[in-house]
Formats: structure tokens, C-alpha cells, sequence
């Protein structure tokens, strides 16, 4: 009997020991998940997008290949508020490729989906922005050709997105072709930010009112939201003009 006792104290004090230490409080101590970002945070990583872009496109290869696919374009990036949801739309006036584009964040994978539309199809494609480089992907479920696209944040004026394939025989992607566009109205040497958006950080670019007093939104997607609840957007605003004047 004395054996059998001292056989189950043992096994009690092994499962004991193997059980997590507790806090003082008797409350084992969890590691704090991570905050997740809003789409509304996670996408003011582009706020430079904003705006109307004038853009030239040319393939890759020879002069004259270059100067014979040689193409422009205009694209015209805003914010789209839905509820909860935000993300970023581009019309694209003459796109040779694509006539629009649509970005949103991916909370589970804190990365982002770019929808490029060729007429009402939309291809989706996935991946992660690092250094202003957005680098999103995709294969076609029918040819298994993997593609990519590049979007390169260069400067507030300037920035540039390029094509490339992978073939399922081959091992690198091969560059297609490469856009560069120019923000339309604003000199590309220009360094002056301006007016904070309210509603979206960004550059406020048009006036809007509301008691007679006036704010700036940076397009038509941030002017419609704002419109739609103006009290809402101040007091944030307010509130974050208030902790920046404490840090200084």
C-alpha cells in the first residue's frame, strides 16, 4: 500500500511540474497578442498614391520594341469607404493592360490584395509591401504561369510598377514591361505636404464644411465619408491633434 502512495504522489508531482508557472495573481501569464491593424492604418501606407497620375508604359527589350510598344495612361487613385471597410481604388483612362485597380489590406496575413481588372475580370493578386515596394503575385489557373506585379513608392511625385511572368519551365520571373507615372499638377522637386487629410491622413487637396468651419480631404472617396459623418471625423482628427501637441 505504502508503494502504491508513493507511486501516485510521484505522478502528482511530475504533472505539477509540467503545468505552467502562474503569475502572483494565481493567473498563468499569457504573451499579449499583437494590435492589428485597422485597413484604414494599414493602408495609409500609400497615401502618397493618392491623386491623379499622368503615366508612360514600354516593354521591355530593344529600342525600337520600346519605342514601338510605347504607350500612356492616366490613373487616378482614391479612398473608398464602405461601412467598415476601406480599401483603394484606380480608374485607369487608356490602360493598355488593366482599366483599374483595387487595394485592400489582408488582416490574417498583414499583408495586401491587389485586384487589376481587364474589362469585368479581376485578377487577384497577393503579397507584402517592404521598403515603399509593394510585390503582389498570382498564377493563372490555366496557362500555371506565375505573374507578378511591382508597385516601387519613389518619391511623393513619382512612382513606377512593372509586369513580370514566371512559365512553369522556367525558374526566375521575366520582366514584361514597366509604367512610370507623375503626379499630375504638382512639381516632381516639391517637398511641401501641405494640409492634413481628415479623414485619412493624407494630402487635404479640397475644402470641405461643416459649421461654417473648414477642413480638407485629399479626394472625392475621403469628401463623400466625411459628408456622410462629419461629427466622427473631427473628433478623431481633434483627438489625434491633441496627442501629437503632448509628444512634443
Amino acid at each position: 500500500m505504502n508503494r502504491t502512495r508513493w507511486i501516485v504522489l510521484g505522478s502528482l508531482v511530475v504533472l505539477i511540474g509540467a503545468l505552467p508557472f502562474a503569475s502572483e495573481e494565481g493567473i498563468s501569464a499569457a504573451a499579449p497578442e499583437p494590435a492589428r491593424k485597422t485597413p484604414l492604418k494599414a493602408l495609409q501606407e500609400f497615401h502618397d498614391l493618392i491623386g491623379s497620375w499622368r503615366a508612360t508604359g514600354m516593354p521591355y527589350g530593344t529600342r525600337e520594341e520600346k519605342e514601338r510598344g510605347f504607350w500612356q495612361e492616366k490613373i487616378n487613385w482614391r479612398w473608398v469607404f464602405k461601412g467598415s471597410d476601406v480599401w483603394l481604388r484606380a480608374p485607369i483612362e487608356k490602360g493598355k493592360y488593366y482599366n483599374a485597380f483595387e487595394l485592400r489590406y489582408l488582416p490574417a496575413t498583414d499583408g495586401y490584395e491587389l485586384k487589376a481588372f481587364k474589362g469585368k475580370e479581376a485578377l487577384v493578386f497577393t503579397g507584402k509591401l517592404e521598403s515603399k515596394r509593394l510585390t503582389v503575385e498570382r498564377t493563372d489557373p490555366k496557362t500555371k504561369q506565375a505573374e507578378r506585379l511591382v508597385f516601387s513608392l519613389l518619391h511623393y511625385n513619382r512612382h513606377l510598377y512593372r509586369y513580370e511572368v514566371k512559365p512553369p519551365d522556367r525558374a526566375t520571373f521575366v520582366q514584361v514591361y514597366q509604367v512610370g507615372a507623375t503626379k499630375e499638377g504638382v512639381a516632381f522637386a516639391s517637398e511641401d505636404r501641405g494640409i492634413e487629410c481628415i479623414v485619412s491622413g493624407g494630402l487635404g487637396t479640397m475644402p470641405v464644411m461643416h459649421k461654417g468651419k473648414t477642413y480638407y480631404v485629399c479626394c472625392s472617396g475621403c469628401r463623400d465619408a466625411f459628408r456622410e459623418e462629419p461629427e466622427k471625423y473631427i473628433k478623431e482628427f481633434e483627438e489625434k491633434e491633441k496627442k501629437k501637441k503632448k509628444a512634443e
